[in-house]
């Protein structure tokens, strides 16, 4: 696979700063493809022959590169690329409908790799105001490249879903802040914040203070951000309304030079996230109100048990008090949880002990636990936590009577999940019946999606084993 760090890996030498600076480049130029209305591809030498590391097309303009081009050498441009290396300068030349701009990369003094921009001679828009702002930008940006004053160093990184690009909306300010242009859809989103005046001629952030002045909370960076003398992301709310700023500010040769304002309506992306937010709290919530409701449950059948004067009806409440509390286990473990997933090693742990310590009397039995169950939905996390209490339930009273030792061995490969439960006790002749065991095999052939078998263990004892298909990500 030819991906940018493999490429720098296989075939240059450069000290991991100046590749960092490279994926810093790459990480931040599609702003450039799309203010140039051009296809990006960066070069790299290698053995005298430019190799293509990494490449981009552009959001607002038709690509002119069908094919991807990365980890191809480039004998054609061989000479004009070198040659742009060589001078440290912007060389251009044109080709058959397509201008070629070759842009050194600098960093740190050192030019380390070469970007070619290619655009269409005639472009696919109409001429105008537009045009003029996105090729000032544009002209700043490349020479900003040249100079090592892009991309820029100390900016955010790791932006959230949502953040602007060109193409949603742009605002090109002069060096006091006052806007030079900006794109209708720019003009659309500040006019939804409630700014009817136009924006053209005016100071940006004193548009914005008019529409703010009794919000409770303001960002602190959002003045730096509306005035663009910082590369940061901020989001402005007035009005039911929420919009994602980004500030890049512009140089020449270290002088600021404006700045450039990306920005985006994203009050319904916000919204879907506090939705979810909401129902992820929710279901939390219910998970934790069961967990509560089912241990009163226990309580209540645990009393009841007590209370009981006949030995057979005593049993069956202590086993349905064991039941419930399995299940409690469970949605304690799910209350914790923002997805509606489990590590199930975290569930049956404190279900073995329950279930050991419930059904032991005088006799001392020794459990043990090997491999992992690894993650299980909540719905079959409910169904495996039943299908282990019965299972050692069972192991424990009836084959363990006067004491032994039980192993779980659990392995997970994928999808499947493979459980061996082992007991060197007395044994159980055939499969066993009763209530307990219709539960398991019910569980097992419908929610678990499995089989599960009961055979002798050749040095006595008895092994059950389980094969079960788990869920993962609604999908078994």
């Amino acid at each position: 696979m030819s991906t940018l760090t493999n490429i720098l890996d296989r075939s240059t030498d450069l000290p991991p700063e100046k590749r960092e600076w490279l994926h810093l480049l790459t990480g931040d130029w599609q702003i450039l493809a799309d203010i140039a209305f051009a296809d990006l591809v960066l070069y790299v030498c290698v053995d005298d022959m430019p190799l293509a590391a990494a490449q981009t097309r552009p959001a607002t303009a038709a690509t002119l590169y069908d094919n991807d081009v990365v980890g191809e050498t480039n004998a054609e441009f061989s000479e004009d690329i070198h040659a742009a290396a060589a001078s440290r300068e912007v060389l251009s030349t044109d080709g058959q409908d397509i201008n070629y701009t070759f842009v050194p990369v600098n960093c740190a003094g050192e030019i380390i790799a070469v970007l070619m921009v290619a655009s269409a001679l005639v472009p696919d828009r109409v001429p105008g105001q537009a045009q003029e702002n996105y090729e000032d930008i544009r002209d700043h940006l490349i020479k900003m490249i040249t100079t090592g004053d892009f991309p820029l160093w100390g900016a955010p990184t790791g932006y959230k879903h949502g953040t602007p690009r060109v193409s949603d909306g742009l605002i090109h300010l002069d060096n006091d802040g006052r806007v030079s242009y900006a794109s209708p859809n720019a003009v659309s989103h500040f006019r939804r914040l409630g700014v009817e005046t136009s924006l053209a001629g005016n100071v940006l952030v004193e548009l914005v203070t008019n529409q703010i002045r009794n919000q409770v909370f303001v960002d602190e960076s959002l003045p730096v951000v509306l005035l663009g003398r910082a590369a940061w992301l901020v989001e402005l709310e007035a009005n039911g309304v929420i919009i994602s700023l980004r500030a890049v500010p512009l140089s020449d040769n270290g002088r600021r030079a404006g700045a450039l304002i990306l920005c985006r309506d994203i009050s319904e992306l916000r919204r879907q996230e506090r939705e979810l937010i909401t129902k992820d709290t929710t279901i939390r919530e219910i998970h934790h109100r069961v967990k509560n409701n089912l241990q009163t449950v226990s309580a209540l059948l645990r009393l009841q048990a007590r209370r009981a004067t006949s030995e057979e009806t005593r049993a069956s409440l202590a086993a349905a008090q064991r039941r419930v509390s399995a299940i409690a286990v469970v949605h304690d473990c799910l209350s914790q949880n923002l997805e509606e997933i489990v590590d199930f090693d975290e569930v049956f742990v404190p279900v073995m002990r329950m279930v050991r310590d419930v059904s032991i009397t005088d006799s001392q039995v020794v459990t043990e636990f090997q491999g992992t169950f690894g993650e299980v939905s909540a719905e079959q996390a409910t169904a495996l936590g039943v299908v282990m209490n019965e299972i050692i339930a069972n192991a424990v009273e009836h084959g363990l009577q006067g004491g032994g030792h039980l192993t779980i061995s659990a392995q997970r490969n994928g999808t499947e999940l493979n459980i061996d439960v082992i007991d060197d006790g007395v044994g159980i002749p055939g499969s066993p019946a009763g209530l307990g065991t219709q539960i398991v095999r019910t569980m097992v052939a419908g929610e678990l999606n499995g089989t599960i078998v009961w055979n002798p263990r050749p040095e006595g004892g008895t092994i059950v084993e389980l094969r079960l298909r788990m869920n993962v990500n609604g999908r078994a």
